[in-house]
């Protein structure tokens, strides 16, 4: 017990001891950073850094780029896969196996051996340099692994409501909206948080596909303080915090749905 104990203390501070670093560096300035890498700001509670960063970068605006690519990216993922992972398991064995392993697959082929294929698709579209091509390349990208996850979560779900809501009258769309998606939701706000992650932190694709900055979003936008000869670290620090304060504030409120999602089966038959 001592030496778990121990071992947790331990994991703790080599999560924490960083962390704590990066919000002291965003209260510094530049000389002071480098003077006292280590050390507490001079100035306390400074928050300049916080404020500069919006007014003198456009930060505002990378940040409703990252909060509209996300959201519509998550819902439209969620909305596809859900409806897939549904007709899977409504189909025969043979048929629903066949393309249950075609979006497997999907999860097996690297986002850099379809980089370039997918970046002459998206210049023949005209959709470079766009929010609505990014949310596309979002949704292609992380539909198989959302299927993945839905489709073994609602294999679970007992047959025999179906079958009931059968007998009542209710047609396929029917038992997709009164009875799959509302058993669903733990499953749906695990993987929802999942990707939420994964389209907020993203930077492969935002690279690849936005150049404009008025298209940028918030992982680009770091770049910006990171140049050839020099980095502003106590700009950037600041912006790494406003970039993961949402995943903070999103998890601290639906942590309990994503661990009820993540052991949602665990104590099925």
């Amino acid at each position: 017990m001592l030496f778990r104990r121990f071992s947790l203390i331990v994991y703790a501070l080599l999560i924490l001891i960083p962390l704590l670093v990066v919000v002291l560096t965003s209260m510094k300035t530049l000389q002071e950073t480098f003077a006292n890498p280590l050390g507490l700001p001079a100035n306390g509670l400074n928050i300049d850094n916080y404020v500069a960063i919006f007014q003198e970068q456009t930060m505002a605006g990378y940040f409703m780029n990252s909060v509209i690519v996300t959201l519509f990216s998550v819902t439209f993922t969620l909305l596809f896969a859900s409806m897939i992972a549904f007709g899977i398991t409504r189909l025969s064995s043979w048929l629903g196996n066949i393309l249950f392993t075609l979006f497997t697959l999907g999860m097996m082929v690297p986002a850099q051996v379809i980089m370039v294929p997918l970046y002459s698709l998206m210049l023949d579209l005209g959709l470079t340099n766009s929010l609505v091509g990014l949310i596309l390349v979002n949704v292609s990208t992380t539909l198989p692994i959302a299927v993945f996850i839905l489709t073994g979560f609602m294999k679970t779900l007992p047959k025999e409501l179906f079958e009931a809501s059968t007998i009542d009258g209710a047609g396929n769309w029917q038992m997709f909206t009164r009875v799959a998606i509302p058993l669903s939701l733990p499953s749906l706000s695990a993987t929802a948080i999942f990707l939420f992650v994964m389209h907020w932190n993203d930077l492969l694709y935002p690279l690849l596909f936005i150049t404009d900055n008025a298209y940028k979003t918030l992982p680009l936008a770091l770049l910006e303080f990171q140049g050839q000869y020099s980095t502003n670290y106590p700009m950037l620090f600041t912006g790494v915090i406003i970039a993961s304060a949402p995943m903070v504030i999103a998890y601290v409120f639906l942590q309990r749905f994503f661990v009820a999602g993540m052991t949602a089966g665990a104590v099925k038959g």
